[in-house]
């Protein structure tokens, strides 16, 4: 009666050591580019001098204090904040490499060997942002204090963990996004149009360009605004969301339920991705090197 559930443990450990032993290979395969995530991370913070200059010249061409509840300070640590949390939930060539490997073939070794490839592509994803905060974050901390006076006081501890957890999500949701994007290469022979338009509208409805808030002046008509509608997708989970909280614009039961409905979205692109992956899988006729 016990040999089932042995061979269970012993099973669940031994995909536990695989996974371990991919993420100790992509850690040491990261490792080697060490200046290039120096230099991104330098590259990163250009962007933020353009947007101080820019809601700097919004403001004084306004009476207004604030804009969608955003002063000028607001909006700043705003955007360092989802700046942070592009770094995060961003996933730079992942959707165009799985869609290359299956292009060229090389997907098929993950069909005869022992190793999972979404796991595969998780390991290498940890790897890559452990690495490069492990680079990034001197940058980052001396950017954030330099910019310390346009961050409310620090908020309490437990604002602090939903922070985090969100960031969390974000860099969950933002894979399990891309691989199921990468994923339609076994039905599209060329998905970088659609990785393109899928890059663009992420950008918008994310919050990265702007905070959502500034969408709840744009009526759809029946009392709806187009926040409303934004509200609904994930998008905000991977910019927007981790922000505002940090800076007190989700508070309570709201906070609750959005990192609910985060979490939500995560299992639901995980089944997404699986799904795509066994029927991509079983119409795949392998060719190539």
């Amino acid at each position: 009666m016990n040999a089932p559930v042995a061979t269970t443990a012993d099973g669940l450990r031994g995909s536990f050591r695989a996974w371990w032993t991919m993420l100790a290979i992509c850690l040491e395969d990261r490792l080697a580019y060490r200046g290039d995530f120096a230099l991104g991370t330098l590259m990163r913070f250009l962007p933020i001098v353009t947007q101080v200059f820019l809601w700097t010249a919004v403001f004084a061409a306004t009476t207004r204090a604030d804009i969608a509840g955003y002063s000028r300070e607001d909006i700043v640590a705003y955007y360092l904040l989802t700046m942070l949390t592009r770094a995060f939930s961003s996933m730079p060539g992942l959707a165009g490499g799985i869609s290359r490997s299956i292009r060229d073939g090389s997907v098929k070794k993950y069909l005869v060997q022992p190793v999972d490839y979404v796991g595969f592509l998780l390991a290498a994803r940890i790897a890559h942002k452990l690495v490069y905060y492990a680079v990034a974050f001197l940058p980052f901390a001396l950017v954030f204090f330099l910019c310390r006076e346009f961050f409310p006081p620090p908020p309490d501890a437990a604002t602090i963990a939903a922070f985090l957890l969100a960031l969390v999500l974000s860099f969950l949701l933002g894979f399990f996004m891309e691989a199921t994007l990468g994923m339609l290469g076994f039905w599209i022979l060329e998905t970088s149009s659609i990785v393109f338009a899928y890059m663009l509208v992420q950008y918008l409805l994310s919050g990265h360009m702007f905070p959502i808030d500034m969408l709840a002046g744009i009526s759809l008509g029946g009392g709806v605004s187009l926040a409303d509608v934004v509200r609904w997708l994930p998008f905000e989970y991977t910019a927007y969301f981790p922000a505002a909280i940090w800076l007190g614009k989700v508070r309570g039961w709201a906070l609750v339920r959005d990192l609910a409905v985060a979490a939500a979205w995560v299992l639901v692109m995980i089944g997404a991705c699986r799904l795509a992956w066994r029927r991509g899988t079983r119409r795949y006729s392998a060719f190539g090197g």
